[in-house]
């Protein structure tokens, strides 16, 4: 029964919301509450909603979520769990959400975040139905320029790198032979839409680059906007752009190299691969070993970011082991974290560690210093093509930093940024999926490792 008990909460403040420049105070009212006898052994299912329902469901509604649901046992689990909360359908689309609570669903993100959400926990049937879905918004776009209302920002210049990188995975995760016989043809098309520069804004240069304009719009994930213009104003050639187009190229080329009838494509892939290698070094490497971010005409950005990572993580590279490691050198001791990679080093100009302040002033923070935990999917990737198996246990001791993020903030999941000093402070988005499919994307990696 209802006991009517009426009184007011005053002055209730919001932390979260004082940090972010919002309100942050006001007054809550509580109309009583609910009175019912129990005895001893007996259970209770209490449901409050918008809508009716009928009592008498209940319980069978609560044994079926029951059964479908990952106990939170173990920092795996929490994860998984995690993931599973961002898959959302819609009639018969399925997609993934890119966070809570405010985010929807997001092309890069989406992609990114794909392969950790589903693979990586062993469900291969949901990374066909959200791939398929988003595959028919992707070939819209290709063919007749429509931008998907549901999926934001499907006409990023990135995007289409992102989508051949999540595919990779799935056949890394199922087979070379699936892959081709499922997505074979999707990724043909890409390819031949990028050469042909059929997309508005990225371009194939006679140098093997691609090209994009970036002074206006933000085109990469680093999309921190003020005044309607980039803050920072990547354009030109962009480093993580460029290592994904050399490994699309060598990824494609061998999803048909024993077919002979397909000699002529293979060859002329790899020889755009040879070119692209070469212009990529004079581009992007520097005399003190590590890349440019992006190279606009005589402009190259010096500062030392996180996006050279996929240069030196993704399973086809431009460049040799050496030089993969010296460079990697550079991230371990200028953005490495326990929180993730730093998206600026303390050593370059504009650092600011902490995503605080009004909407202006985390703005300018949100790639300026402040750690991302998807990265350390790159950068395991990176670590272990350079040591091998010697480098399992430092890469699991780095994860360590993740397993107290269960108890803190959204429990069981993972935020969306993390301040770049100490203590590392979990900010934004209280549940992010493109941290939490990496993260579960470098345990399984992990894990393959140490069954060698």
């Amino acid at each position: 029964s209802f006991v009517s008990d009426p009184y007011w909460n005053k002055g209730i403040e919001y932390v979260k919301d004082q940090e972010r420049g919002y309100d942050y105070k006001e007054d809550l009212y509580v109309p009583g509450y609910f009175e019912l006898p129990i005895k001893k052994g007996e259970s209770i299912i209490f449901s409050a909603g918008v809508g009716e329902i009928k009592p008498r469901s209940l319980s069978m509604m609560y044994n079926k979520e029951m059964k479908l649901r990952t106990y939170r046992n173990s920092f795996f689990n929490c994860l998984k769990n995690s993931a599973q909360q961002f898959y959302l359908k819609k009639q018969k689309d399925n997609y993934l959400l890119a966070g809570y609570p405010w985010f929807g669903v997001r092309a890069r993100d989406l992609f990114i975040a794909l392969p950790g959400c589903t693979l990586a926990v062993g469900d291969v049937e949901t990374f066909d139905s959200i791939m398929h879905t988003a595959m028919r918004a992707l070939k819209a776009f290709m063919e007749k320029g429509v931008r998907c209302e549901v999926i934001q920002g499907i006409d990023y210049p990135d995007i289409l790198l992102w989508t051949v990188w999540s595919l990779q995975q799935y056949a890394k995760e199922t087979s070379l032979e699936h892959c081709t016989a499922k997505y074979g043809t999707l990724i043909t098309e890409i390819v031949d839409y990028i050469i042909k520069n059929k997309h508005p804004n990225l371009f194939l240069h006679e140098n093997g680059l691609l090209y994009s304009n970036g002074h206006d719009v933000p085109i990469s994930w680093m999309d921190a906007v003020a005044y309607g213009k980039p803050i920072i104003p990547r354009s030109g050639y962009l480093v993580e752009f460029n290592a994904l187009w050399y490994n699309i190229l060598r990824f494609s080329a061998s999803l048909i190299a024993d077919k002979p009838e397909q000699r002529v494509i293979v060859d002329r892939l790899n020889a755009l691969g040879d070119k692209l290698a070469l212009s990529f070094k004079d581009m992007f490497l520097n005399d003190y070993g590590y890349l440019f971010d992006y190279v606009d005409g005589n402009f190259a950005d010096w500062s030392v970011r996180p996006n050279m990572l996929f240069a030196l993580s993704l399973d086809y590279s431009p460049l040799d082991k050496k030089e993969r490691k010296k460079a990697l050198d550079v991230v371990t001791r200028e953005l490495l974290t326990p929180k993730g990679i730093r998206t600026l080093s303390p050593k370059s100009h504009g650092y600011s560690p902490t995503y605080l302040g009004n909407e202006a002033e985390r703005e300018n923070a949100y790639y300026q210093g402040p750690a991302r935990p998807w990265l350390m999917g790159a950068y395991a990737e990176a670590y272990l093509k350079i040591f091998g198996l010697s480098g399992v246990s430092f890469l699991e001791r780095m994860l360590i930093g993740y397993e107290e993020e269960m108890s803190n903030n959204c429990i069981g999941t993972i935020s969306e940024l993390f301040d770049g000093n100490p203590p590392y402070m979990g900010r934004g988005a209280i549940s992010f999926a493109v941290n939490v499919g990496e993260i579960l994307r470098v345990l399984s990696l992990l894990k393959k490792y140490n069954h060698f």
